[in-house]
């Protein structure tokens, strides 16, 4: 009998049923592999870490409280003196429990209902054979310089287009480029989340400049539109919301810090500035008005002043959800999930989780919970009144107006100019900031119990095997380290991690620009999440945005600027059976719109949408008794008037337990924790809300009257439904469509010809927003509203090209 039997058989069965996991890590090996054929190399990074991490981790892991019969498949030296025989399948342990038929020995037991099929199994019997070589974790290797090979087939393929090509493991045969209609609305709608005007479309296809697409890239980066869109996808990382989340989800005062990110990123602030002043910006020199309300990301997490409410528990609470946003947000790690132990599947300790919790001991809670209340808006001190930029830099030019007026005794300019200040600053709005006090005591809590006072005292220090930060950054031993150390750190390139966090933040980039990340884990770099698909594309992606010093629109730019990028989306079956994740980029990815995108696409397509940039919270149309269930106080939805409820999505009420229910249910998160990945989801609810939501009928009645009013010498019905699709989706209906669209009328103008009052009820919601021509009968309005609406809800107008 084997020593290893031997030692397991006399263990206890909960001890010894390491196996069991071993053997249903195998049956659920990743399948972004699928692609490796036969003949391919099996890398431990890539085929077998995710097969022993998915189970075997948890019990032969980094945790050594749960770690059973002292052994870890973690660690090269502790696997290998057990369980593995280096070079000979035949002769590990690992395998013989796979393949045993004593019930008492196979792995899985036969309980479980599992078992390793023999690709599976093959996959670890190579990896034995050719000499079971242990990797170090890919997200904690710094990004290498790679070297560009020239492109196979295309001349002028970018970089990206030449990587791809060549670490593609089957042949490479990409879709053709798509057409250039659908690549202006792709790109129009990725970086600014809002659909071209037909007449650029038009343009663009007439143009045949070589920089033609280029110029199209530029105009858009540089719309303030863009902000706006990357912002949404901001706000899903931190966990921006309106509401505090617990207890009565009160409003809060935020606003200002939604208007920072975006114009941050429209003045191209650099990455890792644009990530110092959130983190720390309280604790730069001299900070300005918008270093201060940047501080703000700090208060973003969920609170409350719930009259029960234990201070110490909250403090308690406070710091893990600072924790499990910083280390998600910046780092890709799930650091939350040390909390109570040492974590399952990576190296980060339960002292590493209290260590990063002590840079955070330093905010001001005991305003909030000394005068903390549950109006509306609730107050949650420390706050400031502040302007948005445009206001601040007008008060400024006003303020220097007076003084010259008041020197030259002017009375009739200065009295002017001071009702000019006094306008302005009644446009002040509230939001909360980080104040920095004596840092509270962080002590390890163990099992993550706040009521045991047993721990040690924690000082401020990053996760061990990442380094010493004061060691690093040279901080002398004398100088307690802060958020500010922290955040620099996160992007020193030299003595921090700045490498690896740029490898975070391209690889979310690409996602967005493609639909999936290189690394389909967003969130997770740990063990739990899937490598690289494409490892050397990440790293040089990684190398773009740290040569560009950080400036995330060049990154941008270098993404859409690819052959990759702007291929067609590809319905070829072939192609879908043998790549169905797409993993090979060889087409782009349809997807569905983001929720506020779709929403702005038709009051764009409406000609509703208001266009300022930044400003407060607004509320849409929503259903009445939707907020029936909110106490503390109790409160009734009253949504906004005028042009305010025609804001883009982004700027919708956020509320965390009632979120919006379009946006809900075209798959938003309601931002209660970062947010990395949106799932896409295509259930009739969907197509329920996009028929039925207020805003939609609103904005397929005023789309009518715009097909209306833009064709008042038409008569052919044809003709209009035409000039509806051009607006919408930039081409004129095809045969099908035309046949559908032109039945639909008939049969609409049937149906409210004969119900006038029906048609009356239909547009009553529009009122005077929808702007018809005068001579257009209620019956006919009716009749074209129920088209337009039709072609709102086209697959073509709601996916990404």
């Amino acid at each position: 009998m084997r020593p290893l039997v031997r030692l397991l058989l006399s263990l206890p069965n909960a001890v010894r049923n390491w196996p069991a996991i071993v053997a249903f890590c195998v049956f659920h090996a990743s399948s972004c592999f699928h692609l490796a054929s036969a003949a391919d190399e099996v890398s431990f990074n890539r085929d077998v870490r995710p097969i022993l991490s998915n189970l075997c981790f948890r019990c032969h892991g980094p945790d050594a409280e749960e770690r059973a019969a002292d052994l870890r498949f973690d660690v090269a030296e502790s696997a290998l003196e057990s369980a593995i025989v280096s070079g000979d399948a035949d002769a590990s342990e690992i395998i013989a429990r796979i393949v045993s038929k004593d019930p008492d020995l196979q792995m899985p037991p036969p309980e479980t209902g599992k078992e390793v099929d023999a690709e599976q199994l093959e996959t670890l019997r190579r990896w034995i054979n050719s000499g079971a070589n242990y990797e170090p974790h890919w997200a904690y290797v710094p990004p290498s310089r790679v070297s560009l090979r020239e492109a196979a087939t295309r001349e002028t393929s970018t970089a990206i287009d030449r990587l791809l090509e060549h670490s593609a493991r089957t042949s490479f045969e990409p879709a053709p480029r798509a057409d250039r209609r659908a690549q202006l609305r792709r790109l129009s709608f990725d970086l600014t989340g809002l659909p071209p005007d037909f007449n650029d479309i038009a343009s663009f296809e007439e143009d045949d400049a070589p920089e033609a697409y280029s110029r199209r890239v530029d105009a858009l980066l540089a719309s303030p539109a863009f902000g706006e869109r990357l912002a949404e996808y901001w706000l899903d990382l931190v966990r921006f919301a309106d509401t505090v989340g617990y207890h009565g989800d009160q409003d809060h005062n935020i606003t200002p810090y939604r208007d920072y990110v975006i114009d941050a990123i429209n003045d191209g602030m650099p990455l890792d500035r644009f990530s110092i002043e959130q983190i720390a910006g309280d604790l730069l020199p001299d900070a300005t008005i918008e270093q201060r309300i940047a501080s703000g990301y700090n208060r973003l997490l969920q609170t409350s002043h719930e009259g029960g409410v234990q201070p110490k528990e909250y403090l308690a609470i406070y710091s893990a959800d600072r924790v499990r946003n910083f280390s998600a947000v910046w780092m890709a790690a799930t650091v939350g999930c040390a909390q109570c132990h040492d974590h399952k599947y990576d190296p980060y300790s339960a002292r590493d989780f209290y260590s990063l919790a002590a840079f955070f001991a330093d905010i001001d809670e005991a305003q909030h919970f000394r005068s903390g209340t549950n109006s509306l808006p609730t107050r949650r001190l420390p706050e400031i009144d502040v302007l948005d930029r445009t206001d601040r830099l007008r008060l400024e030019e006003v303020d220097a107006a007076i003084a010259l007026a008041e020197a030259a005794g002017n009375g009739a300019q200065l009295a002017e100019l001071k009702a000019e200040k006094e306008q302005i600053e009644s446009r002040k709005r509230r939001t909360m900031i980080t104040q920095t006090t004596e840092p509270r005591v962080i002590r390890f809590l163990p099992r993550g119990n706040w009521l045991d006072e047993t721990g040690d005292v924690m000082e401020p220090a990053i996760p061990s095997f990442l380094g010493d930060l004061r060691e690093s950054l040279g901080v002398a031993s004398d100088q307690r380290l802060n958020r500010l150390h922290l955040a620099r750190w996160l992007f020193d390139v030299d003595h921090g991690v700045g490498r690896l966090t740029a490898r975070v933040f391209v690889n979310r980039l690409w996602y967005l620009y493609t639909g999936r990340g290189i690394s389909p884990s967003l969130g997770d770099f740990g063990g739990q999440g899937q490598p690289p698909v494409h490892p050397e594309l990440l790293d040089h992606l990684a190398n773009v945005l740290i040569e560009n010093r950080w400036d995330i629109k060049a990154t941008v730019r270098e993404i859409v600027m690819s052959d990759t990028y702007r291929r067609a989306v590809s319905a070829d079956p072939e192609l879908r059976q043998s790549d169905p994740y797409n993993e090979l980029c060889r087409s782009q990815s349809g997807h569905r719109l983001p929720a506020e995108t779709v929403r702005d696409a038709a009051l764009e397509i409406a000609g509703l949408l208001d266009h300022r940039v930044g400003g407060r919270s607004v509320k849409p149309f929503q259903p009445a008794g939707y907020y029936r269930h909110l106490n503390f106080p109790t409160r009734k939805y009253k949504h906004d008037q005028g042009v305010m409820q025609w804001r883009r999505g982004l700027y919708t009420h956020w509320q965390r337990q009632f979120l919006h229910p379009m946006l809900k249910a075209l798959d938003a998160p309601s931002r209660e924790e970062c947010t990395a990945e949106r799932p896409r989801s295509n259930t009739p609810v969907e197509a329920l809300v996009l028929l039925n939501d207020p805003t939609f009928v609103v904005a397929a009645q005023a789309f009518a009257a715009r097909v209306l009013r833009e064709t008042p010498t038409v008569t052919d019905d044809v003709a209009r439904i035409d000039h509806a699709m051009r607006i919408a989706i930039g081409r004129d209906a095809n045969d099908g469509e035309q046949v559908a669209l032109v039945g639909l009328l008939q049969s609409e103008r049937e149906r409210y010809g004969a119900d006038a009052e029906a048609a009356k009820r239909f547009l009553s919601e529009s009122n005077d927003l929808a702007h018809w021509p005068t001579t257009t009968s209620s019956t006919e309005r009716a009749a074209w509203s129920s088209v337009t609406r039709a072609v709102l809800n086209l697959h073509e107008t709601l996916y990404r090209p």
